[in-house]
């Protein structure tokens, strides 16, 4: 049974950091995508970044380009995101997913987490 838990939300002042992990347990070799994406109540979850396992590449969306990066330790099979320069508005409900095919479409990701929160005050 595959599972993934995120850890590492938290609440920071708007410019500080903070790094979120996911850990995957069960075997997901058939999924080669790791992607992370947010949540606010009442909203459509948000593709935010992902990574291929295989080493093909990261991707982010546009507005944490050049502010959160995405990266992976497979021995551990963990991957995380580290989130500089936070802003009010990245205040969400974090979840870590596993998939294959397109990094940003939400139903590519078969495996979720259970969510972290990140909370970014001004």
């Amino acid at each position: 049974q595959v599972q993934l838990v995120e850890s590492g939300g938290g609440s920071v002042q708007a410019g500080g950091s903070l790094r979120l992990s996911c850990a995957a347990s069960g075997d997901i070799s058939s999924r080669n995508l790791m992607g992370w994406f947010r949540q606010a109540p009442g909203k459509e979850r948000e593709w935010v970044a992902s990574v291929y396992t295989g080493g093909g590449g990261a991707y982010y969306t546009a507005s944490v380009k050049g502010r959160f990066s995405i990266t992976q330790d497979n021995a551990k099979n963990t991957v995380y995101l580290e989130m500089n320069s936070l802003k009010p508005e990245d205040t969400d409900m974090y979840y870590c997913a596993a998939g294959r095919y397109c990094p940003a479409r939400v139903h590519d990701y078969t495996y979720w987490g259970q969510g972290t929160q990140v909370t970014v005050s001004s």
